[in-house]
C-alpha cells in the first residue's frame, strides 16, 4: 500500500508539472503568428500542420498562413541542377521573415541550404515521416519489373545517378512539378515508373499509389527527406523559444549528421549525393555516397557515432568519402 502510495503521488507530481508546463506556454504564447509557405498542395499540408500542432501549444494565439509562389516554383521546363538548386523554393519565404510579413517559415529539410543565411536560424525540427524514396506506377509493382528502355521520372541527380548505376536498361527523364502533376504526367503515360519521397505521398494521403518503399540499400535517401524544418529570424528569441516543444531530438541528431556531410561536400542539386543516419540502441550510423551523374562512380561509406556528436560523425564520414575518391567527383563537376 505504501508503494502505491508513492507511485500515485509520483504520477500526480508528473501530472502537475506537464499542467503547469502547459499553463506557462500559454500564459506566455504570443499574441499572433503568421507561417510563410509556398502554395503547393503539400506545403501548405506542411503548413497547416505546423499551425495544428502550436495551436495545440497555444490556443489564444492568432496563426495564419501567408502563401507564396517561389521562384522554384516558377520555373518548372528547367532542372533544378540549372537554376541554381532547391533554395529557390525558400529565398521569398526568408525575404518575407526579413520584412516581417512573417514571423516562420516551414520548409521540408530536404530543400533547405546546408548554410542558413546569416540573419535566419532553424527554431526547430520536427519527428520524421518515412524518409525513403517510393516506386510509383500504375503497371509494374517494383524497379526490377520494368524491361529494358522503360522511362523512369524523376527530379533528382541523387535518385538518377543510383537508377542507372543499378538499372542501365532504363531510360532516366527529367520530371517536375508538385506531386500531383508529377503523378498526372505518369498516368498520361509519359512515364513507365516515377520516383517520389514517400513522405509527400503519405502526408497528401496518397499512400495507396506507392507500388514500393525502394529501401535506402537501393537508393539512399536525400540530406533530410522526410523531416521539416521552422525557420525564423535570429533577432527574434521570444519565437525560438515558442517553437522548441515542436523540436524532434532524434530527428534533428540525425538529420544534423546529413546536413554536416552534406555541407563538406559541397552538396547542392549539381552533385549527386544522398546522406541518411539513423539511430539505433544509442548508436548513431550515417550513410552516404557520392557520384557521378551517369552513375558509372560511386563512393558509399558509412560512419557510426554517439548521436550528439551528429556533426562531428557527418563531417567525418565526408572527409572519409573525399579520401576514397569523392574529392575527384566534386572537382569535376564543379
Amino acid at each position: 500500500m505504501q508503494l502505491f502510495a508513492i507511485i500515485r503521488t509520483g504520477v500526480a507530481r508528473a501530472r502537475m508539472a506537464a499542467l503547469l508546463q502547459n499553463q506557462i506556454l500559454i500564459m506566455s504564447s504570443p499574441e499572433k503568428i503568421v507561417i510563410a509557405s509556398r502554395e503547393s498542395q503539400l506545403a501548405l499540408w506542411q503548413a497547416n500542420f505546423i499551425r495544428s500542432r502550436l495551436l495545440e501549444l497555444y490556443p489564444q494565439t492568432d496563426i495564419t498562413i501567408l502563401g507564396m509562389t517561389t521562384k522554384g516554383d516558377q520555373i518548372l521546363d528547367v532542372s533544378l541542377s540549372k537554376i541554381g538548386g532547391k533554395g529557390l523554393f525558400i529565398k521569398e519565404l526568408e525575404l518575407a521573415l526579413e520584412d516581417g510579413r512573417a514571423d516562420i517559415a516551414v520548409h521540408s529539410m530536404k530543400d533547405v541550404p546546408m548554410i542558413v543565411p546569416s540573419g535566419f536560424r532553424l527554431a526547430a525540427i520536427t519527428e520524421r515521416e518515412d524518409p525513403r524514396d517510393a516506386f510509383v506506377s500504375n503497371d509494374f509493382t517494383s524497379l526490377e519489373e520494368l524491361p529494358t528502355g522503360s522511362v523512369v521520372g524523376t527530379s533528382s541527380l541523387r535518385r538518377e545517378s543510383q537508377l542507372r548505376a543499378r538499372f542501365p536498361h532504363l531510360q532516366v527523364r527529367p520530371l517536375r512539378g508538385n506531386v500531383q502533376t508529377r503523378l498526372r504526367k505518369l498516368d498520361e503515360g509519359e512515364y513507365s515508373a516515377i520516383i517520389l519521397a514517400a513522405a509527400g505521398l503519405k502526408r497528401l494521403e496518397l499512400g495507396y499509389r506507392i507500388s514500393m518503399l525502394i529501401p535506402p540499400e537501393l537508393s539512399l535517401p536525400a540530406v533530410g527527406q522526410g523531416a521539416l524544418g521552422i525557420e525564423c529570424r535570429d533577432n527574434d528569441p521570444d519565437m525560438v523559444e515558442w517553437m522548441k516543444p515542436l523540436h524532434h531530438a532524434t530527428t534533428a541528431y540525425c538529420v544534423e549528421a546529413e546536413r554536416a556531410m552534406s555541407r563538406v561536400l559541397g552538396g547542392s542539386c549539381q552533385v549527386p549525393l544522398g546522406g541518411f543516419a539513423e539511430i539505433f540502441e544509442g548508436v548513431l550510423t550515417l550513410r552516404g555516397f557520392v557520384a557521378t551523374p551517369d552513375g558509372s562512380k560511386i563512393i558509399a561509406d558509412k560512419l557510426c557515432g554517439k548521436p550528439e556528436s551528429g556533426e562531428r560523425v557527418g563531417e567525418q564520414l565526408a572527409q572519409n568519402l573525399k579520401t576514397h575518391g569523392a574529392e575527384e567527383i566534386l572537382a569535376a563537376l564543379a
